[in-house]
């Protein structure tokens, strides 16, 4: 249901409506769920994991779910679907993104190593682990944290045509370019690559169903300060996102899960997703 109501009564009524949901209360409205194709995350055929942990917490509103299809990548989302009120939840957003509000963190993952369990890339615990220098090819995302350490640790000159021949070489500067997740953990298994770095969210699917055993291990803490004192981090909450005047719709979302905490949590198990506590850092991934 959107925020902004043109007459008086009806922002009262939505006022309302939204502290009964706070509350536990019901709505017949649709949780209106913006979302882009793009697996493992929101799929059309249901499959997502984004898709499941949205029905668990619609469930936990007593409120249906509708899925808002963009055809546009989902970082176009909340300017795109949410801010025009096309659609009124965003999911998989890092907590504290200044664009929106965000719920409570649903979980809390890292950038993880994945590697070949025949190999000799476990337990790499920092990272002036000479072992690093010695990895025939390291896979990351083009403008991820992964990039910024590879670049950081002074291998990236090393790795570069490598990692932009996983996206056809093409340029990030005028163009969003994503790197399917599933090339990542593929590169791995096929031996192109003997290490990737991504977070754990992105390549948990595809390494718990990897016909090949992997391993999957949580990078070490960034400990090398760069020219201006800052730290690349690697931990992250995912929240669900609202526009900023839609506290009440925030209120029932964190409602529902606190309710829905054991539904929320089974479905990221089966997933195979890195579940870490204590608080993540709060800037933007890719």
């Amino acid at each position: 249901m959107s925020a902004f109501r043109p007459l008086l009564w009806l922002s009262a009524l939505a006022i309302t409506c939204g502290n009964a949901q706070a509350a536990g209360g019901a709505s017949n409205d649709p949780l209106r769920i913006c979302a882009a194709d793009e697996a493992p995350y929101s799929q059309r055929d249901g499959r997502g994991l984004e898709n499941r942990l949205a029905e668990a917490v619609g469930a936990a509103m007593q409120r249906p779910v509708e899925f808002v299809w963009s055809d546009k990548p989902a970082i176009y989302l909340v300017r795109d679907y949410l801010d025009k009120q096309r659609c009124d939840v965003v999911m998989g957003v890092d907590t504290g993104d200044p664009r929106v509000l965000t719920t409570a963190p649903y979980y809390r993952s890292s950038y993880v190593f994945i590697s070949r369990a025949d190999s000799d890339f476990g337990a790499i615990s920092a990272w002036d682990d000479p072992r690093l220098g010695k990895a025939r090819n390291i896979a990351v995302g083009v403008g991820s944290p992964a990039e910024a350490i590879i670049k950081a640790m002074g291998l990236y000159e090393e790795n570069m045509n490598y990692i932009y021949s996983l996206v056809d070489f093409k340029s990030p500067r005028n163009q969003y370019v994503r790197l399917e997740p599933s090339r990542l953990v593929s590169e791995v298994v096929r031996g192109n690559a003997d290490l990737a770095i991504a977070f754990s969210g992105d390549v948990a699917r595809y390494v718990k169903e990897s016909s090949v055993p992997l391993r999957m291990e949580a990078v070490p803490p960034d400990t090398v300060a760069g020219k201006e004192g800052e730290f690349i981090g690697f931990e992250y909450g995912q929240s669900m996102a609202v526009r900023k005047d839609d506290e009440p719709l925030l209120a029932a979302l964190n409602a529902a899960l606190d309710k829905a905490h054991p539904q929320v949590q089974s479905i990221l198990r089966s997933e195979g997703v890195l579940l870490l506590s204590g608080k993540g850092e709060q800037s933007a991934r890719n």
